[in-house]
């Protein structure tokens, strides 16, 4: 019966991409054991010749729209513009950098075959920082309904780039908006406390790319301030206690200020397995 669901892929890409790693990107979600109807991919401002080299190779492809975008606009409003493009109700989303495995949207099809209810599912993803064949460690994220909302209040419980959801329960809740960083944690937030059904699969269904460069990017001012406004945001919607405000405020500024060595043995030892 999965084979009967069709899906979108969604990605997005922008100029400080590596060519090599959208190539196995692409790559990954044509390799599925069911195959996507269409891919998405959305150029978020003009790129570079080695980027726009990887994306010719696969323009003529019919299951292929590239949508350019004439400004880099950031990923949230690359992906609402990108969503609208998704000819299929389901929509798996993908990062121009990771590799999907090969059963991974077959996996996601089955639970939303087997619960029509369901409006958005991940799953678990295996972080590598070089090859993809020596795992690092494992994003393990809750599994059922209530688990979800739970683990909401204070940070996402869906890995996003392995994250397959109904495109109309994204555009009900708004879409990712305007947000320049932390646009996924603010979409599912509402998704969740407007009444998503949500599912997540425990095994490990992407590879993701990450490592200590990652770490410093998510260690930016821009990417701190943005997660404790939209924490303050969530906050004043009542899905979070102030509490819940004050905990996430502080364990970001300690990111912030904290070496990047500490905190990549801290992911490791308490929020990793």
């Amino acid at each position: 019966m999965t084979a009967e669901l069709k899906y979108s892929v969604l990605m997005s890409v922008y100029h400080k991409e590596k060519a090599e790693y959208l190539k196995l990107a692409i790559e990954s979600m044509l390799k599925q054991t069911v195959l996507p109807d269409q891919i998405v991919l959305v150029e978020d401002g003009p790129l570079n010749e080695n980027l726009d080299a990887v994306i010719a190779e696969y323009e003529n492809n019919p299951v292929f729209t590239v949508v350019k975008l004439k400004e880099n606009v950031g990923l949230g409003r690359a992906l609402d513009e990108g969503l609208k493009y998704c000819r299929n109700e389901l929509v798996a989303r993908m990062d121009s950098d990771d590799i999907s495995l090969p059963q991974r949207c077959e996996k996601e099809l089955a639970l939303f075959a087997e619960d029509q209810n369901l409006e958005i599912v991940s799953g678990a993803i295996a972080e590598f920082e070089t090859d993809p064949s020596n795992i690092k460690s494992h994003r393990v994220v809750p599994a059922e309904d209530p688990e979800i909302r739970r683990q909401m209040r204070r940070r996402s419980a869906f890995n996003h780039p392995a994250v397959m959801y109904k495109k109309s329960a994204v555009l009900r809740c708004g879409g990712y908006g305007g947000s320049l960083r932390k646009e996924d944690h603010d979409l599912f937030s509402r998704m969740v406390n407007m009444g998503c059904h949500a599912r997540n699969l425990q095994e490990d269904i992407l590879l993701y790319r990450t490592g200590e460069n990652a770490i410093r990017r998510r260690k930016s001012w821009k990417n701190i301030s943005s997660y404790l406004e939209i924490m303050w945001v969530t906050y004043k919607r009542g899905y979070c206690s102030l509490w819940d405000v004050i905990y996430v405020d502080a364990a970001q500024l300690f990111y912030f200020i904290a070496p990047v060595g500490l905190i990549n043995f801290l992911l490791k030892k308490f929020f990793r397995k």
